[in-house]
């Protein structure tokens, strides 16, 4: 499986969040604690949206390890960005090659994902063909997290980001019981427009991989008032495979079976059920 990272909130270097945590994505690649695999090293990815509200996000992705990656350093300590996405990937099976590492990009949009859909290799031809035609050339590589993506796009990702979800999960589920594939979807998925953070965990088990929240930075200064909380705003909010530390009180374990929405701007992060739905 897969560590990944979102952060939504008053524009900060991705230094500041991908390497000087105690417990960083970077040292997650390495030293995962709630991860399938310790170790994430096929790849990494990260995807940022400007902060002078440049409408399509910028990405940088390689399928070299991210401990020792000098260009991800370097990308890291001069990019600013008020929203942004990185991963960290372990392949379930397809190849280790930059196409297939996240996040994905279509327009104005990101998508990354951890976890899988059972048996993917019997399901991809007819997963495939759901695809709006007029999209599928966009599908560069050979992951299911790829194709999860053009299928919520097809399903009106535009227009509806928790229901073009719902409709891709529902989607999957149908089609991987029609293949006799007991449990076929398993994901935490984050998607973004550059506008609003969305983060969704959910498995057919009932059983999905780890995803937390961070709580409000006020809230964290009031229980720790001798720490400076990464000076960032008080609406910050961060969605993590597993958290960047153990400072009591700072992360929120998301709910099985649910949806965070996080803004940029002024307003509240929530959260609320999620299920899947007939496309």
């Amino acid at each position: 499986m897969c560590r990944w990272l979102a952060y939504a909130g008053a524009p900060v270097l991705l230094d500041d969040v991908l390497y000087k945590p105690d417990h960083s994505l970077i040292d997650q690649s390495l030293h995962s604690k709630l991860g399938v695999e310790t170790t994430n090293g096929d790849g990494f990815g990260v995807g940022w949206y400007g902060a002078n509200g440049d409408a399509e996000p910028g990405v940088v992705r390689d399928i070299g390890p991210a401990w020792n990656n000098r260009n991800l350093r370097e990308i890291a300590a001069h990019v600013r960005s008020p929203l942004f996405f990185a991963h960290v990937r372990a392949s379930t099976g397809t190849a280790v090659q930059q196409t297939n590492c996240h996040p994905f990009r279509h327009g104005r949009w990101l998508w990354m994902h951890n976890g899988a859909i059972t048996d993917f290799h019997r399901l991809r031809r007819d997963l495939c063909m759901a695809v709006d035609p007029a999209l599928f050339a966009s599908i560069e590589g050979s992951t299911d997290s790829e194709v999860m993506f053009y299928l919520a796009v097809t399903f009106g990702l535009d227009q509806d980001v928790p229901g073009a979800v719902a409709r891709m999960a529902g989607f999957v589920e149908r089609l991987g019981k029609e293949h006799g594939v007991e449990s076929p979807l398993q994901m935490t998925v984050a998607v973004s427009d550059g506008e609003r953070l969305w983060a969704f965990r959910y498995s057919t088990q009932g059983r999905s991989r780890s995803l937390f929240y961070s709580s409000r930075a006020d809230e964290i200064r009031q229980l720790h008032p001798n720490l400076a909380f990464l000076r960032l705003s008080d609406t910050t909010r961060l969605v993590v495979s597993e958290p960047l530390g153990d400072l009591p009180g700072a992360w929120n374990e998301l709910p099985e079976s649910s949806y965070i929405i996080c803004p940029t701007g002024e307003g509240e992060a929530d959260y609320f059920p999620f299920w899947p739905e007939s496309p």
